[in-house]
């Protein structure tokens, strides 16, 4: 019972459980903007956290080798905490059933789910090491609200500032994600596009990508803006700047703090966003 309780938690941790789980909050809150009703909010909370949980998985079973060279903590597939054949099939069910779960919203949201994960899983197996890591971000991130407004009466396709929007703070999550391990994924070969770059060019296109999402939620949906809207682009700069000014100093952590907290307001903008949209995120 032991080593079953044991192995159950080492699986939950190799699956990234807290990028997992904000991606379906996010999932769940736009549909439940959209006017879903709670049944269906929760199938499709559901679908994308299988999915994320198969992501999770994989990245943490082809980076095995590599986690294990580098020492990198919280690592339970490299640190034998959990078997690879217990992950890979913990994958096989995870990746399937995200899509067979997305078929109650209909065959349109279904198809962009599993573009969705075939984007986030050739991260996984091999484009987060090449200049083009950014993309996989941006095409999963942008077709999350198609997941969610494909599912609606006509299946309509969410406006394009909508999808724009959630691909600068998907990318702009790629940016931020990496910057901790920079030094590690590049002494085991892992050469990304934040690794060409550099930290301080990483943290500034974070910023810049964070920054276009906060502008292009607030003033991209037609109608005026919300009050909401016209508070947080000017908090978002000002976050930043101090963060960036800050960040100047040795060892500073400021400028990636202030970028996960304008992505933080940018998330609350979206669904802010998706309850000005009305059903469908149109």
């Amino acid at each position: 019972m032991k080593r079953a309780v044991e192995t159950t938690r080492a699986l939950v941790l190799a699956s990234h459980p807290l990028p997992a789980l904000a991606v379906t909050l996010v999932a769940a809150g736009l549909a439940a903007t959209a006017g879903r009703p709670l049944p269906g909010v929760l199938v499709l909370a559901a679908a994308v956290l299988a999915g994320q949980l198969s992501v999770g998985w994989l990245n943490d079973l082809v980076d095995a080798p590599r986690d294990a060279a580098t020492g990198r903590a919280g690592k339970p597939v490299a640190a034998g905490e959990v078997h690879p054949a217990i992950v890979s099939t913990a994958i096989a069910a995870a990746a399937p059933a995200a899509v067979l779960l997305t078929l109650a919203s209909g065959v349109p949201a279904a198809l962009a789910h599993l573009a969705a994960l075939a984007s986030a899983w050739a991260y996984d197996l091999g484009v987060k090491a090449t200049a083009y890591s950014v993309v996989p971000f941006a095409v999963s991130f942008g077709l999350l609200p198609a997941i969610v407004s494909l599912g609606g009466p006509g299946a309509p396709w969410p406006p394009l500032w909508l999808t724009a929007a959630a691909a600068a703070l998907g990318s702009a999550a790629h940016f931020v994600n990496v910057l901790p391990d920079l030094d590690d994924d590049a002494a085991t070969g892992i050469r990304g596009l934040p690794h060409r770059m550099g930290p301080g060019p990483t943290v500034l296109a974070a910023a810049a990508l964070v920054l276009t999402a906060s502008a292009l939620l607030a003033f991209a949906p037609p109608g005026p803006p919300s009050a909401l809207g016209l508070a947080a682009v000017p908090f978002a700069a000002a976050v930043l700047a101090a963060g960036l000014l800050l960040g100047r100093r040795p060892g500073s952590r400021a400028a990636f703090r202030a970028v996960l907290l304008v992505a933080l307001v940018d998330v609350v903008l979206l669904l802010h966003t998706g309850v000005a949209a009305g059903p469908g995120l149109s």
